[in-house]
């Protein structure tokens, strides 16, 4: 899958968890690409773009947690504990390349607690599917 694919795919996905949640289950998306433990944005999606890209180094500590899972493509992982600026959720797209998912104002505990949130986890695990049968190839730079 190219860029633009997985980017349509993404906004998709974003539009229908929130239609099924009721609500914005994620404000911020982001397509980023890690080389040598540093992360480089490639898509971003959300209220706060100059902000997560320069601060992009602030979710060394949840990437280090959750790229040490050794998760393959199409594999995600919930940041239970994440508040903030954090990472909530991590996809992965391709080789080196991740969707980070974020709620700025709420923990992922916090939106679990809507009963709404089984629906809208849906989307999701069909888009980690979508990823896993063709995952992102990133054009080289």
């Amino acid at each position: 899958m190219n860029l633009q694919e997985a980017t349509a795919l993404v906004a998709e996905c974003a539009q229908r968890m929130s239609e099924l949640y009721g609500a914005t289950v994620f404000d911020e998306w982001a397509i980023i690409h890690v080389r040598d433990r540093k992360a480089r944005v490639i898509h971003y999606i959300g209220p706060r773009r100059a902000e997560f890209v320069t601060g992009i180094a602030e979710l060394k500590d949840a990437l280090d947690g959750l790229l040490s899972n050794e998760l393959g493509c199409g594999d995600f992982a919930f940041e239970r504990h994440a508040v903030g600026p954090q990472a909530d959720a991590l996809l992965v797209l391709g080789p080196d390349t991740y969707l980070i998912c974020n709620n700025t104002t709420l923990s992922i505990h916090q939106i679990t607690q809507n009963p709404l949130w089984l629906q809208a986890q849906v989307p999701f695990a069909e888009l980690a599917e979508k990823f896993r049968a063709d995952p992102l190839v990133l054009a080289r730079a």
